[in-house]
Order: C-alpha cells, then structure tokens, then sequence
C-alpha cells in the first residue's frame, strides 16, 4: 500500500464499512470517496484530518509517509 487511495480503501475494508457510510461520516458525497480510492483526486487538509481521527491513524500515515 503506497498510495493514499489504497490506504484508504484498506482502513474502510478493515472497519467494515462502505463508501456510503464513510461519505456520510466524513460530509462528502460518495462518488468522492470513490474518486479517492482510485487516485483520480485527493482530499482537502480538513478531510485528512477527519479521516485520520475517524481511522485512528496518523495524516502521514495516510499520506503514505510512515508503514
């Protein structure tokens, strides 16, 4: 996993959930989150931030900075 989009289908997989609730809990629409999960585009530094506290993770580990 070295892109933020495959990070971030991981930890969904991983906490069960579907792009219809992540888009939910992060206010976003989920043709969003999609487009995230395939590298067409990239989160703002708000959604990051959500992201990293509703995952539990750190925004470099999101970012593909740290394993």
């Amino acid at each position: 996993m070295n892109n933020f989009g495959e990070r971030l289908r991981f930890l969904r997989l991983e906490k069960g959930i579907g792009q219809i609730q992540l888009a939910k809990e992060l206010d976003v629409g989920k043709s969003v989150i999609s487009l995230w999960e395939l590298g067409k585009c990239e989160p703002t530094l708000s959604k990051l931030i959500a992201m990293a506290k509703y995952f539990d993770v750190t925004i470099d580990y999101l970012a593909g900075l740290e394993d």
